[in-house]
Protein backbone atom coordinates (compact mmCIF):
# COMPACT_ATOMS: atom_id res chain seq x y z
CA UNK A 1 0.00 0.00 0.00
CA UNK A 2 0.98 3.53 -0.66
CA UNK A 3 0.67 6.40 2.16
CA UNK A 4 -0.22 9.91 0.59
CA UNK A 5 -0.85 13.27 2.42
CA UNK A 6 -4.42 14.59 2.48
CA UNK A 7 -4.65 18.28 3.58
CA UNK A 8 -8.04 19.79 3.80
CA UNK A 9 -8.90 23.50 3.36
CA UNK A 10 -12.40 25.27 4.69
CA UNK A 11 -13.68 28.07 6.57
CA UNK A 12 -16.33 28.09 9.21
CA UNK A 13 -18.63 29.82 6.72
CA UNK A 14 -18.86 27.15 4.32
CA UNK A 15 -18.78 24.58 6.95
CA UNK A 16 -22.39 26.49 8.65
CA UNK A 17 -23.80 26.72 5.12
CA UNK A 18 -24.09 23.11 4.40
CA UNK A 19 -26.79 21.07 5.94
CA UNK A 20 -26.14 19.87 9.43
CA UNK A 21 -26.83 16.42 8.27
CA UNK A 22 -24.33 16.28 5.69
CA UNK A 23 -21.91 18.00 8.02
CA UNK A 24 -22.78 15.26 10.52
CA UNK A 25 -22.18 12.13 8.00
CA UNK A 26 -18.48 13.81 7.04
CA UNK A 27 -17.61 13.45 10.84
CA UNK A 28 -19.13 10.34 11.20
CA UNK A 29 -16.91 9.42 7.89
CA UNK A 30 -13.31 10.79 9.53
CA UNK A 31 -14.13 8.79 12.83
CA UNK A 32 -14.65 5.74 10.41
CA UNK A 33 -11.64 6.83 8.73
CA UNK A 34 -9.52 6.87 12.03
CA UNK A 35 -11.11 4.12 13.47
CA UNK A 36 -9.47 2.34 10.53
CA UNK A 37 -6.10 3.79 11.05
CA UNK A 38 -5.88 7.00 9.36
CA UNK A 39 -3.71 9.36 11.26
CA UNK A 40 -5.92 12.63 11.23
CA UNK A 41 -5.51 15.93 12.78
CA UNK A 42 -6.68 19.59 12.80
CA UNK A 43 -4.33 21.94 11.82
CA UNK A 44 -2.71 24.30 14.85
CA UNK A 45 -0.54 27.63 14.04
CA UNK A 46 1.85 26.88 11.88
CA UNK A 47 5.73 27.42 13.08
CA UNK A 48 8.18 28.62 10.13
CA UNK A 49 11.78 27.20 10.41
CA UNK A 50 14.58 28.18 8.90
CA UNK A 51 18.86 27.34 9.41
CA UNK A 52 20.47 28.69 6.28
CA UNK A 53 23.45 27.47 5.87
CA UNK A 54 23.41 25.51 9.20
CA UNK A 55 24.01 29.21 10.71
CA UNK A 56 21.67 29.21 13.53
CA UNK A 57 17.76 28.17 13.16
CA UNK A 58 15.08 30.90 12.83
CA UNK A 59 11.36 30.51 13.57
CA UNK A 60 8.44 32.49 12.77
CA UNK A 61 4.50 31.78 13.31
CA UNK A 62 2.61 31.28 10.71
CA UNK A 63 2.10 29.40 7.53
CA UNK A 64 4.04 29.99 4.37
CA UNK A 65 1.51 27.97 2.30
CA UNK A 66 -1.36 30.33 1.34
CA UNK A 67 -4.97 29.41 0.40
CA UNK A 68 -7.95 31.34 -0.17
CA UNK A 69 -9.16 28.87 2.41
CA UNK A 70 -7.71 28.28 5.73
CA UNK A 71 -5.81 25.05 6.35
CA UNK A 72 -8.22 22.71 8.38
CA UNK A 73 -6.78 19.91 8.77
CA UNK A 74 -4.34 17.14 7.15
CA UNK A 75 -4.08 13.33 7.12
CA UNK A 76 -1.95 10.53 6.63
CA UNK A 77 -3.64 7.54 4.72
CA UNK A 78 -2.65 4.23 3.07
CA UNK A 79 -3.98 3.36 -0.39
CA UNK A 80 -3.41 1.14 -3.38
CA UNK A 81 -3.61 3.90 -5.66
CA UNK A 82 -4.15 7.54 -5.92
CA UNK A 83 -7.63 7.36 -6.98
CA UNK A 84 -8.39 4.69 -3.68
CA UNK A 85 -6.61 7.71 -1.40
CA UNK A 86 -9.69 9.98 -3.32
CA UNK A 87 -11.97 7.96 -2.59
CA UNK A 88 -11.22 7.96 0.88
CA UNK A 89 -11.43 11.67 1.53
CA UNK A 90 -14.56 12.59 -1.07
CA UNK A 91 -16.85 12.31 1.62
CA UNK A 92 -14.76 14.37 4.46
CA UNK A 93 -16.10 17.41 5.88
CA UNK A 94 -13.83 19.66 3.83
CA UNK A 95 -14.74 17.89 0.48
CA UNK A 96 -18.43 18.43 1.53
CA UNK A 97 -18.86 21.36 3.02
CA UNK A 98 -17.71 23.72 0.36
CA UNK A 99 -13.83 23.28 0.93
CA UNK A 100 -11.35 21.44 -0.81
CA UNK A 101 -8.62 18.18 -0.07
CA UNK A 102 -5.59 18.04 -1.47
CA UNK A 103 -4.01 14.29 -1.93
CA UNK A 104 -0.54 14.08 -2.21
CA UNK A 105 1.84 10.89 -2.74
CA UNK A 106 3.59 10.18 0.39
CA UNK A 107 7.17 8.95 -1.61
CA UNK A 108 9.74 7.68 1.32
CA UNK A 109 13.25 8.59 0.77
CA UNK A 110 15.04 4.84 -0.60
Amino acid sequence: MAKFVAIGYGDREGYERTDPRLRDDAHAHDQRLRDSGVLMGIAGTAVRVRNHAAEGVETETGSFLRSSLPVAGFAVLEAATIDEAVELVANTPCAVAHGVVEVWPLQEPQ
